[in-house]
């Protein structure tokens, strides 16, 4: 076997096993201590009972930048805390029919969103796309009051 060829099956094998590495990467989510909320309804009641302000996280399973965002956001165990005990976190599907009033009333046409509203339903802040950390802990400690 010529060292071209050999090169070659080397270098193929290689970018195969780093594709298959990085696609299981993007849609890898580990688990969260977030109490996540799927019934509006009852993330309002909730939020009504405990004078917490609401937390709605738009995404959908087939949204990479949302996994990437559960992986290197939500999965912090600060953030997972600091989540629970300053917000009542609501996890919105947008591709679920159940969602269809909420999605259309904060037009949610793109996912990842994070919007924080009161108990009115009024935003008090929101975040479009993927955030970091920071960002998204700073957003979360300027909503307090």
């Amino acid at each position: 076997m010529t060292k071209l060829k050999r090169f070659s099956q080397i270098f193929w094998l290689s970018f195969l096993f780093a594709s298959l590495a990085y696609a299981w990467y993007s849609f890898y989510v580990p688990s969260n201590d977030i109490k996540w909320a799927e019934d509006m309804n009852e993330a309002e009641l909730l939020a009504e009972s405990t004078d917490k302000n609401l937390m709605l996280f738009f995404t959908g399973t087939w949204c990479v930048p949302c996994k990437v965002m559960k992986r290197q956001v939500f999965a912090d165990k600060q953030v997972a805390s600091a989540v629970n005990s300053k917000v009542v976190p609501v996890i919105i599907d947008v591709d679920d029919p159940k969602s269809k009033e909420i999605v259309e009333r904060y037009k949610a046409g793109v996912t990842p969103i994070t919007l924080f509203i009161d108990g009115n339903g009024d935003v008090l802040d929101y975040g479009v796309g993927k955030m970091e950390k920071e960002a998204f802990m700073e957003m979360l400690n300027d909503i307090e009051g």
